[in-house]
Formats: C-alpha cells, sequence, structure tokens
C-alpha cells in the first residue's frame, strides 16, 4: 500500500470518527420521546427475577406492549404472584420457577421454554443478590452466591437463548448491572465485582456480535444506582447538598423500557452520573476519593438493611 493510500486512509477515519461524534451529540440532545422506537408486539421476552422488584415491573410494561412474557424466579411464590397480575391485565405469560445459579437449571428450564412457548427474542438478566458485609466479613458461599447469580447465570441463559438469536440475526440481550459495575464501593466488594463483570460481558459481547455480522441482535447494559425496592433498604447518602437518594422504581422502569425500544448500548442511572462515569479515569486518585466521600460512599452502606442480612 503506497503512503499515499495510507494517509488518505488515516484521514478518512479521522473524519469518520469526528462526524459519528457529532452525530451521537446530535442525537443525545433529541428528547428520547422524538425518537423512533421499535415494537416489542408479538415478542417473546425471559425475564429473569421476576417475582418482585424490577423484574416484576419490567414484566406489567413488556405486556402492556403486547410481548409474551416467561417469567423466572427462584421464589416460586413471587413469580406466580408476578404472572397472576399479568394475567388479571390480559396478559399472556408463562412462569416458572427456576435456581439460575445453577447451569443445568438454567438448560432445562430453557428447553422447556422453547417447547412451551418458542424461542426467546428478548432475554432480560434482571435476578440479582446483594451481600452488603466488608470483604472480609463475607463468608465463602455468600461471595460465591453473588457471582453466580449476578455474573455466572448471564452466561447460562446467554448459551441457552443467544444461538436462536443469531441464527435469525434478531433480538435482544438487557443485562441489569448497577452503577456499582462502574464504580467501587465499600461494603459492596463482592456485589462490584459482579456487577463490573457484568458490564464487562456486555462489552465484550457487543463487539463479538457486530464483529460477526450480527449486527441484528441488540445488546444493552443497564448501570442505575441504588433503587428503592427494598434490596438496599437502608442505604443512606450523607451530604445533602449533593445527594443521591435512592432512585424511584417508576424512574427506572421508565428509563429502562426507553433504553431498549430505542436500542440504547447503555442506560446509566440517574442520567445526569454519565459523565461522572466518563471522566472518572481522567481523575487524580484524590480527587476521585474527595467526590466519593463527599457522597458519601464511604459509609453509605453501612446503615444497609436490604431484604434481611444473611449469613
Amino acid at each position: 500500500m503506497s503512503l499515499q493510500a495510507v494517509v488518505f486512509g488515516l484521514l478518512r477515519d479521522l473524519f469518520l470518527i469526528v462526524w459519528y461524534f457529532l452525530e451521537a451529540i446530535v442525537l443525545s440532545v433529541i428528547p428520547r420521546s422524538l425518537r423512533r422506537r421499535k415494537s416489542v408486539a408479538g415478542e417473546i421476552v425471559l425475564i429473569t427475577g421476576a417475582g418482585s422488584g424490577i423484574g416484576r415491573l419490567l414484566a406489567h410494561k413488556f405486556s402492556d406492549l403486547g410481548a409474551t412474557l416467561v417469567l423466572w424466579d427462584v421464589n416460586e411464590t413471587g413469580n406466580q404472584e408476578t404472572a397472576n397480575q399479568v394475567r388479571e391485565n390480559g396478559g399472556t405469560v408463562h412462569d416458572y420457577t427456576v435456581d439460575i445459579s445453577v447451569s443445568d437449571n438454567v438448560y432445562n428450564a430453557a428447553e422447556i421454554v422453547k417447547r412451551d412457548v418458542g424461542d426467546v427474542t428478548i432475554l432480560v438478566n434482571n435476578a440479582g443478590v446483594v451481600t452488603g458485609k466488608m470483604f472480609l466479613d463475607c463468608p465463602d458461599h455468600l461471595i460465591k452466591r453473588t457471582m453466580d447469580v449476578n455474573i455466572s447465570a448471564h452466561f447460562w441463559t446467554l448459551k441457552a437463548f443467544l444461538p436462536s438469536m443469531i441464527a435469525k440475526n434478531k433480538g435482544h440481550i438487557v443485562n441489569v448491572a448497577s452503577l456499582a459495575g462502574l464504580f467501587g464501593m465499600k461494603n459492596l466488594v463482592d456485589y462490584c465485582t459482579s456487577k463490573f463483570a457484568a458490564v464487562g460481558l456486555h462489552d465484550a459481547l457487543q463487539y463479538e456480535l457486530v464483529f460477526s455480522g450480527k449486527t441484528g441482535v441488540k445488546t444493552t447494559v443497564v448501570c442505575p444506582f441504588f433503587i428503592d425496592t427494598g434490596m438496599f433498604s437502608g442505604v443512606k447518602v450523607k451530604d445533602p447538598l449533593m445527594t443521591l437518594s435512592l432512585l424511584k422504581p417508576s424512574y427506572v422502569i421508565r428509563n429502562i423500557m426507553d433504553a431498549v425500544l430505542l436500542e440504547e448500548k447503555m442506560c446509566i442511572l440517574p442520567r445526569l452520573i454519565t459523565f461522572a462515569a466518563y471522566i472518572k479515569y481522567l481523575l487524580p486518585e484524590k480527587a476521585t476519593l474527595l467526590v466519593f466521600r463527599r457522597l458519601g460512599f464511604d459509609v453509605c452502606m453501612e446503615s444497609f438493611v436490604g431484604r434481611g442480612k444473611k449469613d
């Protein structure tokens, strides 16, 4: 290749980078309400952790839009309650009691779903657990449980349902991670590790799909701050001038659905934190520690209760 061709290629790529950057800026200022949304009517949507909280609310939203639901949860009672609520509202739903931390359970349940319902076209990896202890106070079995549910299960569900999406070049993977997958926090070492892994899984998978020519299979990762669903009950952020209060479930659900329907790659909540996530690695370490202390990240988990601590 001649020098002239190399220079031309570099200039072309530079122009495209600037163009894509400007395109992203323009899109960011267009209200979501004015942007084109895809339809999920008739899609088969599988939601893990559907027995309560965000999983239950997502089930209602997808059902309202005409999707067929497949609900998985280890909590049989809670999962049935969600399913019954959806049915009462006229939705089509199939509920299964599944412990997604065990790969064979996932694969066996997946075969039943394919037989009873069909190929899953939207997979929402939502199930999650939190220990909320100092790292050295976390017993091994709880660390393993956190990793099994919060990240290993993503691998098992993806291996079960991604092949049909790839074969059709159509589908959507939604991984519900956390802001703790972008920022480390005290008393959340195991949880942060699992959520950083979930963000990394999303990042690597999206590139693998694109580079394999499977651009019809979309991916979205959701990184919310603590949500007021009971999972992080007791958490307090100390600074009254810069408080990140627990997010309202309605706010989180609205933004998750927007991100899915607009096929956004990443959804950080609250949205004002997006900039902080981008500049985190540009700030000096001392500046980062100052901001974290200012927000109370050093003590906010000390009052953590959750849905009841387990030993």
